[in-house]
């Protein structure tokens, strides 16, 4: 079974959200996902897609896009992204996706080998640019707290090897620890998978080792409209 990652799908949602503002790459974007898609991923596999899956402002918007990730093989597994504004009560989402879909929330997914996958959301961290204390101090703390239910989740559920997905990046621009990297060092995490970065943002992301886990930009235009192979487990 092969792992692979790919995040900020930003499908269209019935909205007019063109991404070509961020490159010329981004022209027909859904188009070259699922053509990559179907040339990597099989049925077995999993597939980790980290935040901004749709534009759609209401869950009823997104269905199309839900039904898009139906037709892909592979198992698909999702968290939600600073810009999934049809993401709502987690049960009415679980409700809404198709079968080869799960969504992550405060929990886990358990693989085979003592694999388990985990994640949240993330936020802004001390440091990066438009940090703001009085505003995010809030948040970046609840996603730390979000981050440990789901990590302690896999544990209990006897987990020996993580993958963590954030949408935000771990880190600040400087790739400076953050409490982020903090809780995922003391958890048995190997991957983590993150997105948000686009265009020339995407320099600024940590990319490989720091500590004992290794950290992946999977934002679409980062990894060339491919999912990108994370981690293969065998059987």
């Amino acid at each position: 079974m092969k792992i692979f990652a790919i995040g900020d799908l930003h499908l269209p949602g019935g909205q007019d959200k063109p991404m070509d503002v961020f490159g010329a790459g981004w022209v027909d974007h859904p188009v070259k996902i699922r053509r990559a898609w179907l040339e990597v991923v099989g049925e077995d596999d999993v597939v980790l897609v980290p935040g901004d899956l749709s534009w759609a402002m209401a869950l009823d918007q997104a269905r199309e896009d839900l039904q898009y990730l139906a037709g892909l093989p592979g198992r698909i597994v999702l968290i939600r992204g600073n810009h999934d504004y049809w993401w709502s009560a987690i049960g009415k989402v679980r409700r809404a996706l198709p079968p080869n879909v799960c969504a992550i929330q405060n929990d886990h997914i358990l693989l085979k080998g003592g694999w388990a996958i985990c994640g949240t959301r993330g936020w802004k961290v001390p440091g990066a640019a438009g940090f703001v204390a009085e505003e995010d101090t809030k948040i970046y703390v609840r996603e730390q707290h979000r981050l440990k239910l789901s990590l302690e989740s896999a544990l209990e559920a006897g987990a020996g090897r993580i993958i963590a997905m954030l949408h935000y990046p771990p880190t600040n621009e400087r790739h400076e620890p953050s409490a982020f990297t903090r809780i995922l060092e003391s958890f048995p995490v190997v991957h983590c998978v993150y997105g948000h970065l686009h265009g020339a943002a995407r320099r600024h992301g940590l990319v490989g080792r720091m500590g004992d886990v290794h950290y992946h930009l999977v934002s679409c235009d980062a990894v060339g409209f491919r999912p990108v192979l994370i981690e293969t487990i065998d059987d």
